[in-house]
């Protein structure tokens, strides 16, 4: 029987900065997420892959972003050669998007990645956006659909789980969700024609996982409310759009979110329905989120309830992907 704080600690991915992951590991700790600096050589990589597994009291999700372009997590064991960023390989055609995503699966398995944060599927609305730009296949809604179905399918049939990002759309942004939370108040018939479109067909072809941005959409929420922590989109995702798989955070110390504190935003994103959490560090105080949540969690009903309604997702995933640590 599976205690409540290591289901807790299954709801969150933490990064190597800090060493807090190790101990996190031995507890349940639900993944691990890897960055460029993680990376110098490929047997140095494997190395540290292999060392997590054989922490880790329960199979963790070994993630990455590597969408291409500029958030490519493994270039500097490329030797010289880089992937396309998403505008780029698009605009090559369908076959080429196929087979640069079947090369990225492929690398990516090898070092033991079972878990990327990619398809990017924003559509990129806004010229001037900061954030977004070649990170989106397109600005026009149906090519980022076709070139989602094309990319998703590739990951799978390859042993990456893909996970698309970020709901409800980051394209219109004219802001960096890093550094301040930007606002997407357009009308809302707007909104779900352009931006969630692309969301809606992912989870008709059974995308596994969806991450939600650090955006504040008024129609979510009047309060000023990361979607990330709202209860209401969480609900749409869920009740509109028919999401059954896990709902999962953007990095929780970006500014769009930090703001509104560390133990409270998480305790928020529990009860508004989030399933999982990144963290890119795993510093002292950030495994101390999870060790004072359970706490709280202990007595009360609904915390408890929204816990076990996410493992039971995550450990659905697991066990249908992940075997002995091994997609």
């Amino acid at each position: 029987m599976t205690d409540l704080k290591t289901k807790l600690y299954q709801m969150f991915i933490l990064g190597t900065d800090g060493d807090g992951y190790k101990l996190a590991l031995g507890k349940g700790l639900g993944g691990v997420i890897f960055f460029t600096y993680d990376i110098k050589t490929q047997d140095q990589f494997k190395q540290l892959i292999s060392d997590i597994k054989l922490k880790a009291k329960i199979p963790p999700f070994l993630a990455i972003d590597q969408e291409g372009g500029r958030v490519e997590r493994t270039e500097n064991i490329h030797n010289g050669k880089k992937y396309l960023s998403a505008k780029y390989a698009f605009e090559k055609g369908f076959e080429y998007l196929q087979e640069q995503t079947t090369e990225i699966a492929h690398e990516l398995v090898s070092y033991g990645i079972n878990l990327n944060f990619a398809p990017c599927i924003d559509v990129n609305t806004n010229p001037t956006n900061p954030i977004i730009g070649v990170r989106a296949f397109s600005d026009k809604t149906d090519e980022v659909i076709m070139a989602e179905k094309i990319v998703s399918s590739a990951y799978r049939k390859n042993g990456i789980i893909p996970c698309v990002k970020h709901f409800p759309g980051h394209g219109d942004a004219n802001a960096d969700s890093h550094l301040t939370l930007p606002e997407i108040n357009m009308d809302f018939e707007e909104l779900e024609k352009y931006h969630i479109k692309p969301f809606k067909y992912a989870i008709k072809n059974n995308i596994e996982m969806i991450m939600v941005a650090h955006l504040h959409v008024p129609y979510f929420e009047k309060e000023v409310i990361p979607t990330s922590l709202s209860k209401n989109a969480i609900d749409y995702l869920r009740n509109k759009l028919g999401f059954n798989g896990i709902i999962i955070s953007d990095d929780m110390i970006m500014k769009g979110v930090a703001a509104f504190g560390d133990i409270e935003a998480c305790e928020k994103g529990i009860r508004a329905g989030l399933n999982m959490f990144i963290y890119r560090n795993s510093h002292e105080q950030t495994v101390n989120i999870i060790e004072t949540l359970a706490q709280k969690a202990e007595n009360d009903v609904e915390l408890r309830s929204n816990i076990e309604k996410s493992y039971e997702l995550i450990s659905k995933l697991k066990q249908e992907r992940i075997k002995q640590g091994i997609t």
